[in-house]
């Protein structure tokens, strides 16, 4: 139990601020991307479209 929990907080205090924007970068793109994707629902996207 105590070789998980230094584990976990060796983990934990290894993360660096870069890291933490990086992830938050991604998370906001992957949303704006099934954000984008919930506005297409139900559009007929095929080349006939354009």
């Amino acid at each position: 139990m105590t070789a998980i929990k230094r584990a976990i907080s060796d983990t934990v205090l290894s993360v660096t601020g870069a890291d933490l924007a990086k992830h938050a970068l991604l998370f906001c793109a992957a949303c704006a991307f099934v954000f984008v994707l919930s506005l297409t629902d139900g559009l007929d996207l095929s080349p006939g479209f354009f």
